[in-house]
């Protein structure tokens, strides 16, 4: 693939986004970011609005642009270090998913299909969804080794598809690949970390993720959803079983519930589990459906919550993580709500 970064190719890919915002994520503006190793990256790249899966399909490439805008609104693109992404080998994939479940997507792709074959109803394709979930993968592992080489202090990854309910045989929601459950695997296994955090505070519950690591003690996944909501899973007596008993912990709040509970959820829940799990890296399940007045959810975050909940999640990677801490987009549907509520979260990653 040629790279749609090149300076020279600028013009032409913002008449092709439609989004300036972008135009400050690339080189030279950014060259001289790159070289601090104490700053905040953004991984994203103009693959990511290839999966197109309909101006009316809730998860489009609109919202890639919005966050962007968003970026640039809040004044933070020119402090951001840009990552290049690169796409992941199906190595890494087949880490999480069944070797047959990645050819399905990638027959159903070939095929022209507009969903997934694998009976999840609403999960939407076009014909670069394969290539595009396999730069989103990838983007999220170039970001767990730019933290981990100290290139960079966190990271935030606009990336798309989601992939968060994406179990191994099967495609959920929104999502292909379950990209944070595969960035687990690849620190532990490329970076030889043991304890990983996966923390999730989309509106909806990970399923996918949980359904990875459900009997793996060496990954921590930890929920706050709205209950009772799409997937229909994520209650409390979900914890493990085997050797991952009590290494999942679910905390689902009713419709209505917003800064207040899902805050004391984060403090008095999890915060005392961490501080016995001790782990080596934390990854976030950022899904901003969360949001108040997200069209997918009956949630009431406000921007203030998600600032409070990333020092949090800062605060448990200093305490135990050397600060390693990659933040992945998942769910997030309202336009004018991921142009503040990223923004508002990146803003507090890169706080010292």
């Amino acid at each position: 693939m040629k790279n749609i970064f090149d300076p020279l190719k600028r013009r032409d890919f913002l008449h092709m986004a439609g989004c300036t915002a972008l135009a400050l994520m690339l080189p030279p503006k950014m060259a001289s970011a790159r070289q601090s190793a104490s700053k905040t990256s953004l991984v994203s790249h103009p693959i990511y609005l290839k999966h197109d899966t309909g101006e009316f399909h809730f998860e489009n490439p609109k919202r890639l642009r919005a966050i962007l805008d968003g970026l640039e609104e809040a004044d933070l693109l020119s402090s951001l270090q840009s990552i290049m992404p690169q796409e992941s080998t199906l190595h890494w994939i087949e880490k999480v998913h069944q070797k047959d479940y990645i050819e399905t997507v990638h027959q159903d792709v070939l095929s022209g299909a507009h969903f997934l074959s694998t009976k999840s109803g609403n999960t939407a394709i076009c014909s670069q969804s394969y290539e595009v979930a396999l730069w989103a993968v990838g983007g999220v592992l170039t970001a767990c080794d730019a933290v981990m080489s100290g290139k960079a202090k966190n990271a935030f990854c606009a990336v798309r598809p989601p992939g968060h309910h994406a179990t191994p045989n099967r495609g959920m929601g929104f999502c292909l690949f379950n990209n944070i459950a595969i960035a687990a695997r690849y620190l532990q296994e490329k970076h030889n970390l043991e304890k990983i955090l996966i923390v999730d505070w989309d509106v909806h519950h990970g399923n996918g993720t949980q359904d990875i690591f459900y009997e793996d003690g060496s990954v921590f996944f930890f929920s706050t959803h709205q209950w009772p909501w799409y997937p229909w899973s994520g209650s409390t007596d979900e914890t493990g079983i085997g050797p991952g008993k009590k290494a999942t912990l679910n905390s689902p709040l009713p419709a209505g519930s917003g800064d207040n509970e899902i805050i004391e959820s984060f403090e008095k829940k999890l915060w005392p589990q961490v501080n016995q799990f001790k782990p080596d890296f934390i990854l976030i399940s950022a899904g901003f459906d969360s949001r108040n007045t997200d069209p997918l959810g009956r949630f009431r975050v406000t921007d203030t919550g998600f600032k409070r909940l990333t020092q949090i999640m800062k605060q448990m990677a200093y305490d135990h993580a050397e600060g390693r801490l990659v933040s992945v987009l998942e769910g997030g549907y309202s336009l004018k709500g991921l142009a503040q509520a990223v923004p508002a979260h990146i803003e507090e990653l890169m706080k010292s």
